[in-house]
């Protein structure tokens, strides 16, 4: 299923390229043409079932990673900039109002989110590095922690203060905490089951029957925590996306066309009260279509590679085995977010 979606996104996307206004004839096939649409999307996906086993399921996998990578940055970006929005509206409603309980909320997250961080690093260190070979993770908990010190100090700097006054740490706080999870996604796609205990071992004070030690190497579960927390976070930033476009905000820059801004939809009362909508992308598109189909391509490549915790199609189906390819490709998006998050606040990695 996620192979069809993946195609027919990635359909659409080329598809929509170019189109700058709703008097192109495509701009029809992005807001209509719905029965015709699915019936596209079953029958890539009846046809995904014929796909013989063999090269095709290695080819896809690197494809999965690759398009994971990108996604994450998406993610990255996109509560980079609901931190920020928060972030705004509460100090606004604080300095209009002089009630000092938004900056008492502020304050009272900005410490939860941080001490979350810092719990979850003490964790770290506890559980995923107690063996002597498991010096990778030592290095990925020790780097980020040392990254995400980094961004909360820039954060308040006098010059990215002066540069975006809603700068703050509420947004590093915010940063920190996904990047520990991003860490902790990593760490739990590691082969190396003395390095990578489950969390059902750890909430139980491993299972009297079975350590994790004890495990065979490389085997993991189909129904894990982080999947369930990436998937959480994936429906979040999706639905916050969805939403702030519609606003034509923020996070539109993400989709924006190169040529200018739709209008604000109005609708329009006719003379016989009746209130109708009126086409508000007659100039310009309010939103890139090709860009949001590729953003929806790369949300399914990170689905598939979630549901399947990982998983590579050169190994047994009855041991799921992890692989070092999904742990680098998440730390090195952590990484990368880390490293472009300072450049400017308000346009994270520049994007149009």
């Amino acid at each position: 299923m996620c192979f069809a979606m993946t195609c027919f996104f990635f359909l659409f996307c080329a598809i929509m390229i170019g189109v700058r206004s709703s008097k192109d004839p495509r701009a029809a096939v992005q807001n209509g043409f719905w029965f015709f649409k699915f019936l596209i999307l079953i029958g890539i996906t009846v046809g995904a079932f014929f796909i013989p086993n063999g090269t095709f399921h290695n080819v896809w996998f690197y494809f999965g990673v690759v398009g994971s990578f990108m996604f994450i940055l998406i993610q990255l970006i996109l509560l980079i900039d609901f931190a920020h929005s928060w972030n705004k509206v509460w100090v606004e409603n604080a300095e209009n109002s002089d009630n000092k309980c938004w900056f008492a909320g502020l304050l009272s997250f900005t410490v939860l989110h941080y001490a979350l961080a810092i719990t979850a690093v003490v964790l770290f260190y506890i559980y995923y590095t107690t063996p002597d070979d498991c010096t990778e993770h030592k290095v990925f908990i020790s780097l980020n922690l040392i990254f995400c010190v980094i961004i909360s100090i820039v954060s308040i700097l006098p010059k990215i203060q002066e540069m975006q006054p809603h700068s703050g740490l509420l947004q590093a706080s915010i940063i920190s905490l996904y990047t520990m999870y991003v860490t902790w996604s990593a760490m739990t796609n590691n082969p190396n089951r003395k390095c990578n205990p489950s969390l059902l071992s750890l909430v139980a004070n491993v299972s009297s029957t079975q350590t994790p030690g004890d495990s065979s190497p490389g085997v993991v579960q189909w129904w894990d925590a982080q999947g369930i927390v990436g998937l959480v976070i994936f429906l979040f930033c999706t639905l916050y996306a969805s939403i702030r476009s519609s606003s034509n905000t923020q996070v539109n820059r993400l989709m924006q066309t190169e040529e200018g801004r739709g209008s604000s939809g109005e609708a329009v009362v006719g003379e016989d009260g009746i209130r109708r909508a009126v086409d508000d992308e007659e100039d310009s598109v309010t939103y890139s279509y090709s860009f949001f189909h590729f953003h929806l391509c790369l949300a399914s490549l990170y689905i598939m590679m979630t549901l399947t915790n990982w998983y590579q199609p050169d190994t047994s189906t009855q041991s799921m085995q992890s692989s070092m390819p999904a742990v680098w490709v998440k730390m090195a998006s952590s990484w990368l977010g880390l490293g472009t998050l300072p450049l400017d606040p308000n346009r994270p990695c520049h994007l149009p």
